[in-house]
Parts: structure tokens; C-alpha cells; sequence
């Protein structure tokens, strides 16, 4: 059952007719603000490379927060801001072309940020969450399908909850344009790009 489950149970009578919603104890207890454990976080994104091969890359350092309703989704929200200058695909080269006036431009705009808009429980462990996502001073929806892994207390009495994210844009969108044309035929950077997030939280003290 997710993290959001919730029952309806509706009983009649001859005399009477009432509905009654219980939410799972469990699950409501893990109401509350967690802080994001960048340490055992990742956020990445995959682009197509000369219409042929995936190049894959993340970001190393970013913070954010959760809030997250055991009893209605609709309330739970998410943060969070990424240092661009943090990017890492595994080639210096590559970085340092990614992070210029080409497609990022680091030094002008040095964070991307989310803030979430809506959340919905689509069922078992599954959610969805919108929000607006900033990139170059230009910001858009993005949505999220997120699963909830799980929730446990770790060895040193950290309360966490795990999820796994994906989500796809079109880079152009955010005014990422820049690109060459291939003798082939086709471009060498793909405008569609998957991003992945696979986010360990920790709750909050208090």
C-alpha cells in the first residue's frame, strides 16, 4: 500500500446510511517536512548523442525539502534547487561546454529550481506531482511520476522515505537550443531529455 493509501468503507441500513473514511495509521504517521539526504540522492538526466547512443550525466550537488500528507496527497509539496555548476556527465570537455553560453550559462544563471504546484495518488505506490520547473530565467510545468519505495529508520535513528522518479522534457522550452547538424542526417544533442530521480529524505527533528 502507498504512502497516501486510504479505505472508504459505506454501510446501510433500513434507518441509516453513513460513510466512513479511515486512513491507515502507518501511512498517516509519516506526515511531516523531511529534509532531502543529498548523500543518497541522485539526479539525472539522459540525452540522445548523435542520433545514436544515450550520454548520461547528473547533478552533485542541490538541496531541497519534502512535506509529505499520509492522509491527502493533495497537500504533500517538494523543493528543490540545483548548483548547475555541479553538473557531471564524466568528460571534463563535455562539462565545460554544457555549462557555457551554449546551453547552460553557470555563471549567469546558476541555479535550477522546482517548486511543486500539485500531487496526486494515482493508485498502489504510484504518485504524480507538477510543478514549475526554472531553467535559464524561463520557467514551465513539469510533471513527475514518482513510486514510493518505502519508509524505514535507519542505524543512527534517521526516520526516511524513499522514492523513484521520472520525467521527460523537450529542452528547447527552456531556450537549451543550441545544436549541429549531422552529414548523416538528424542533430547531435536530442531536444527530448529524460531525467531520473531516485530521492532518499530524511524527517525532520522536532
Amino acid at each position: 500500500m502507498g504512502i497516501f493509501g486510504r479505505s472508504n468503507t459505506t454501510t446501510e441500513t433500513a434507518t441509516d446510511s453513513a460513510t466512513v473514511s479511515a486512513v491507515n495509521p502507518e501511512l498517516a504517521a509519516l506526515t511531516g517536512d523531511y529534509t532531502i539526504d543529498a548523500s543518497h540522492t541522485a539526479i539525472g538526466f539522459v540525452a540522445r548523442h548523435a542520433m545514436v547512443t544515450n550520454v548520461k550525466g547528473g547533478f552533485l550537488d542541490f538541496s531541497g525539502s519534502l512535506h509529505l500528507d499520509g492522509s491527502d496527497p493533495s497537500r504533500s509539496t517538494a523543493s528543490i534547487d540545483v548548483k548547475m555548476d555541479s553538473l557531471d556527465t564524466g568528460n571534463a570537455d563535455r562539462d565545460g561546454h554544457l555549462k557555457s553560453a551554449d546551453f547552460f550559462k553557470t555563471e549567469e544563471f546558476p541555479t535550477m529550481t522546482f517548486r511543486s504546484t500539485k500531487a496526486e495518488a494515482l493508485g498502489g505506490d504510484d504518485y504524480r506531482i507538477t510543478g514549475d520547473l526554472s531553467i535559464l530565467g524561463t520557467t514551465k510545468p513539469l510533471t513527475i511520476d514518482l513510486e514510493f519505495n518505502g519508509a524505514a529508520k535507519d542505524p543512527f535513528g534517521n526516520e526516511r522515505v524513499g522514492f523513484e522518479g521520472k520525467a521527460e522534457i523537450l529542452r528547447s522550452e527552456w531556450g537549451l537550443t543550441w545544436n549541429a547538424a549531422l552529414e548523416t542526417g538528424g542533430v547531435l544533442v536530442s531536444d527530448k531529455i529524460k531525467l531520473s530521480f531516485d530521492i532518499s529524505a530524511i524527517r525532520n527533528a522536532g
